[in-house]
């Protein structure tokens, strides 16, 4: 919780002395109090008050100042709405390496069901796009607020080639630098999912570094794991599918993003699932001064009961 005047805060300092007074009026009272050798039989009479009732009146009227303090500090809390010109770009890796068994029913299935669970978080007013890649980009989806579009796109990939990641995050990042000159101070991030080594093109850590100045992180899924093999086209011995979460994870450093890993289809559809809400609200400051200023009219109204029901008086 943070507070928009703070200087306010200082009226806290009223409790203790409030509190001070108090204790020297009771005190006082009790100084002055004249003896009366029957005492015993009035309180039977008059109806002994408990002495932890005598004190709650000015107890609730402590803590209504306290209250009342706070509010005059105008207290903010932080929540999440939802964001409403925020950019996506999904960058999901179809090399043959995809074809692993390792994820049920298979690494690219697995990634296509987390895909849809990602879409189905986004509130329809983000716009989100798309590059599937595998020797190199082959479809680019510019950012829009066709959610459709792109998972006709993701449901369309078929795993084959080699991994140019590098290429298609750069590919990204020109989508999202062209959908940015429409809406300067429009926040992008990327999104990448893959499941092995870079084996063509850029070097994807340098274009990570490139998405840093521009202010665009990445976020990177790991699919895998190490013992996972794929069938050689060429009908020799399977291959080695293994998945490389180090550069995946410099990729992510290098760019301000979160690196993740999964090893079934369950904790993908779980990241991608947090990642749609994380990147689908933004957070927000909301002033709650008013619940302040009524909880602690109330406690007055209450300490102010309390004294007329213990002592017939007010505090």
């Amino acid at each position: 919780m943070s507070f928009a005047a703070p200087g306010f805060l200082l009226g806290l300092l009223l409790v203790p002395l409030a509190l001070a007074a108090y204790i020297a009026a009771r005190r006082r009272t009790k100084r002055y109090a004249v003896r009366f050798t029957a005492a015993p039989s009035l309180k039977l009479a008059a109806g002994q008050v408990s002495p932890w009732r005598s004190h709650l009146p000015a107890a609730v009227a402590l803590a209504a100042l306290a209250i009342l303090a706070l509010a005059m500090a105008k207290p903010q809390r932080t929540v999440a709405v939802p964001a409403e010109r925020a950019s996506i770009m999904l960058v999901t890796d179809h090399s043959r390496s995809m074809l692993a068994t390792d994820v049920e029913p298979d690494r690219l299935t697995a990634a296509k069901r987390a895909a849809g669970v990602f879409l189905d978080q986004l509130p329809d007013r983000i716009r989100v796009g798309v590059v599937t890649f595998s020797d190199a980009p082959d479809v680019v989806e510019a950012p829009s607020r066709d959610h459709d579009a792109v998972s006709a796109v993701i449901d369309e990939q078929v795993a084959d080639g080699a991994t140019a990641t590098g290429d298609a995050l750069q590919s990204a990042l020109d989508a999202l630098t062209i959908d940015r000159r429409n809406a300067k101070r429009r926040p992008a991030a990327i999104i990448l999912l893959s499941d092995g080594k870079t084996t063509v093109g850029r070097d994807p850590v340098d274009v990570a570094s490139e998405a840093r100045r521009l202010r665009i992180p990445i976020s990177t899924v790991s699919l895998g794991t190490s013992a996972a093999t794929v069938p050689n086209p060429d009908f020799g011995p399977r291959l080695p599918a293994i998945p490389d979460p180090e550069t995946l994870e410099r990729i992510a450093d290098s760019s301000g993003g979160r690196a993740f890993s999964a090893e079934d289809d369950e904790e993908l559809s779980s990241i991608y699932k947090a990642l749609g809400s994380q990147l689908g609200t933004r957070k927000e400051r909301r002033e709650v001064t008013s619940a302040f200023a009524i909880g602690g009219l109330v406690l007055l109204l209450g300490s102010a009961v309390a004294s007329v029901r213990s002592s017939a008086r007010l505090p």
